[in-house]
């Protein structure tokens, strides 16, 4: 009789994780009280609040929320001076928004490869991608594991170059005990509805510099100068401001983020514990600055070696037909169709020949090794933890059956 649910066998786990979002009835009070108020946007005191609120938990002495977190790359890209054909220094395993808003910032993405093992940028790689057009660093704490900032900060100190923090995925991720978005000049996060502060959309920019945030505010507010007239644009801005709707439902979860956050945590590091027990599945390496990992995703590394030879995605497949919900993540940026630029329309990005590129821990993680669980399945107790590390093991004992449902398939 078939063991592996893939192969008609009894899942191990019919339980759902955890949804999200998670709705509160504080949720529903902060949301109605903007409703009576008549200030939905502009002027709005529940904006404001959230801003002074966030930048209290990510230790920044400034914050401004925007309409969502591509718009917060590109108002930070704009603070920090960018300029057409100026180059900012990606990793190419991120989301599309990292690259696309340095293109919409008239700026030429170069790709610096990734680390196979953290899955963030490799400083030993940076500095050889550094040109005289180089302007920024733009660092992604991927999954919200915290990149190494100590050297990111050595080199851009060396070379005069800023750091903008994508943090998209990082909310109240630590770096030797002080949470990043703020320990570059400009850190970006988002709050769309799958990250772990959740407003539906909406995005915001921290920083200690008043300047830069000053210069946030311009760019997102159709180019206005704070001290200005209201029909005074000194700039070429647009309108990125945010809804107070959704800075009401984030105003409820900063009571509920540093236990979420902790939760997190603890059963991250419980998963990991589990998954030093499967030969081949290794968790996100973890560098001992790191003091809080964010866990907007639980991301480990899958040797086929170890699994006789079984591909990555049929792993995944068993897995997942044993109730647990994992996926491949990424695949490289510079192999995306959007990354194509036309020259007549991005002349600045003429000669940028993405299609050509090969970064091989980037190829290697997207193609062979890199798995994701979400972050509401750690939201969950260490019985659901030991289901996700039970199935792995399970898949792992029944490896010639697994290989026989594969050949099936082909």
């Amino acid at each position: 009789m078939a063991k592996l649910a893939i192969n008609g066998g009894p899942k191990l786990r019919k339980k759902p994780f955890p949804d999200w979002p998670q709705p509160n009835t504080r949720m529903l009070k902060e949301v109605t009280k903007v409703l009576k108020s008549g200030k939905w946007g502009i002027g709005s005191p529940a904006v404001a609040e959230f801003e002074k609120k966030f930048a209290e938990l990510h230790n920044a002495k400034h914050a401004l929320m925007v309409a969502n977190g591509t718009v917060s790359l590109w108002v930070a890209l704009k603070a920090c001076g960018l300029k057409a054909g100026d180059e900012v220094i990606i990793p190419p395993y991120t989301f599309m928004a990292t690259a696309v808003a340095v293109v919409l910032a008239n700026g030429k993405p170069v790709f610096v490869d990734v680390d196979p093992e953290t899955f963030n940028i490799d400083p030993k790689q940076i500095e050889a991608a550094i040109t005289d057009r180089t302007k920024v660093i733009m660092p992604v704490h991927i999954g919200g594991m915290p990149s190494n900032m100590d050297a990111i900060k050595k080199i851009a100190k060396k070379h005069r170059l800023r750091i903008i923090e994508d943090a998209a995925q990082a909310h109240m991720a630590e770096w030797k005990g002080r949470r990043i978005g703020a320990i570059g000049d400009i850190g970006s996060f988002s709050f769309q509805s799958s990250k772990n502060m959740s407003g539906g959309e909406g995005g915001m920019v921290v920083s200690d510099n008043q300047e830069l945030i000053d210069l946030c505010f311009t760019f997102s507010n159709c180019g206005r100068v704070r001290s200005g007239r209201w029909y005074e644009h000194r700039h070429m801005g647009a309108n990125y401001r945010p809804n107070a709707f959704a800075a009401a439902v984030l105003n409820a979860q900063v009571e509920t983020v540093v236990a979420d956050t902790q939760k997190r945590e603890k059963m991250g590091r419980y998963l990991d514990s589990r998954l030093a027990e499967i030969p081949g599945l290794k968790p996100q390496k973890r560098l001992k600055q790191v003091t809080m990992h964010g866990y907007h995703l639980y991301i480990f590394s899958y040797d086929s070696s170890a699994f006789d030879g079984v591909h990555r995605n049929d792993f995944l497949r068993a897995l997942n037909a044993e109730g647990i919900d994992c996926g491949t993540g990424y695949v490289p940026l510079y192999k995306e169709g959007f990354m194509q630029l036309d020259p007549a329309e991005y002349p600045w990005a003429a000669g940028a020949k993405y299609g050509d590129i090969r970064l091989p821990g980037c190829e290697k993680v997207c193609n062979e090794t890199g798995c994701w669980l979400y972050q509401s399945t750690l939201l969950a107790d260490e019985k659901d933890m030991d289901d996700i590390a039970n199935a792995m093991k399970k898949v792992r004992d029944n490896l010639p059956e697994l290989k026989s449902a594969v050949v099936k398939k082909k």
